[in-house]
């Protein structure tokens, strides 16, 4: 999944928990989408000052920004039989992002591994309901080094289980080293990023700095990644709901001191001097962050803040009142409501 530059309604954050805002300013004084008032001595121009609290929310991407990120089952072409196929699109349609802001929160917040937080969510939607027996045979699932990826993983291998085969998780660190195998057979499943997935395979296939492929559009961004399939031999599920990507977040009293719910209302409200982003050192660099907010929203800050990608200074510093808005990943644990 791509982090900051390269990593996927308003959602709300708690306690714990991907990178851009722009567009061009006007005034904090004025009256919000929620029809809250920003404080009097909020001018034009000056933009909004942090505002501490616990609990957080991100900010809409309203004009579709950030690179489509909906997580799917990518298969090594020689074990794509329909059954298989059929089973991990099961997986699919359970997830949305909320369900896995809630996975998410089970392992990392709860301390569940990410097999007893598995089990419990495919007993709890009903996950194996319906899964047809396939032809069987040994399958191997591997997965990223972090907690989501595993989580998924095991949520592959509870519904392969159910179709008769014999599967097995293992982990691998990052996608430079899994990706072979994935593309040799050695190994024949990995849950992935759309929009991650595709600029890798489109770098691979058509050089480096190719012009991209993936977008916001969920819809053409899997056409692209299907048709790089077939020059890596890999065939794709489909996408679920949930997506994991770049988000901006503000502390909720912030939001509603401001009247601020999307990235346009950011921008038009609070670009000046008093506004702080927050995020890692690249960001201000960075086409899905900070340059990104500037170019595509129109939001100018009178400071950066180096801190993390979506991790924990980032997030303590909003909960501290030391920025405005701060780099998250919409598929946070720290976005599950209290």
């Amino acid at each position: 999944m791509r982090v900051s530059a390269s990593r996927r309604t308003t959602v709300v954050l708690s306690g714990l928990a991907l990178a851009g805002l722009l567009a061009l300013a006007s005034a904090c004084g004025e009256a919000g989408q929620s029809g809250t008032e920003a404080p009097e001595t909020a001018a034009a121009g000056e933009g909004c000052a942090p505002v501490a609290g616990e609990q957080l929310v991100v900010l809409e991407d309203d004009k579709q920004w950030q690179t489509a990120e909906n997580i799917l089952p990518a298969v090594h072409e020689d074990a794509a039989d329909p059954e298989l196929i059929a089973a991990l699109d099961a997986v699919s349609a359970a997830l949305d992002t909320p369900k896995l802001i809630e996975l998410n929160k089970a392992v990392d917040v709860d301390r569940q591994t990410p097999r007893q937080a598995a089990e419990a969510f495919a007993g709890a939607e009903g996950l194996t309901d319906g899964i047809e027996a396939g032809p069987g045979g040994e399958v191997v699932i591997v997965t990223a080094g972090f907690s989501e990826s595993q989580t998924l993983g095991e949520l592959y291998q509870i519904a392969l289980d159910a179709a008769g085969y014999d599967a097995e998780v293992r982990t691998v660190d990052n996608r430079e080293l899994y990706q072979p195998e994935l593309q040799s057979g050695a190994v024949q499943v990995v849950p992935e990023y759309l929009g991650t997935l595709t600029e890798f395979l489109n770098a691979q296939v058509n050089g480096a700095n190719p012009e991209p492929l993936a977008s916001s559009d969920v819809a053409a961004s899997l056409a692209e990644l299907r048709a790089l399939g077939e020059e890596v031999g890999l065939v794709f599920g489909e996408p679920s709901d949930a997506a994991t990507q770049n988000a901006f977040a503000v502390t909720e009293a912030f939001a509603a001191e401001y009247g601020v719910s999307t990235l346009t209302d950011l921008a038009t409200k609070c670009s000046g001097a008093e506004t702080i982003l927050g995020g890692p050192p690249e960001c201000p660099q960075r086409p899905f962050c900070q340059l990104g907010l500037e170019e595509v929203y129109g939001l100018t800050v009178g400071e950066f803040s180096s801190l993390d990608a979506g991790g924990p200074l980032t997030k303590q510093a909003l909960w501290d009142g030391q920025i405005s808005v701060g780099l998250v990943f919409s598929s946070d644990s720290a976005l599950a409501p209290n």
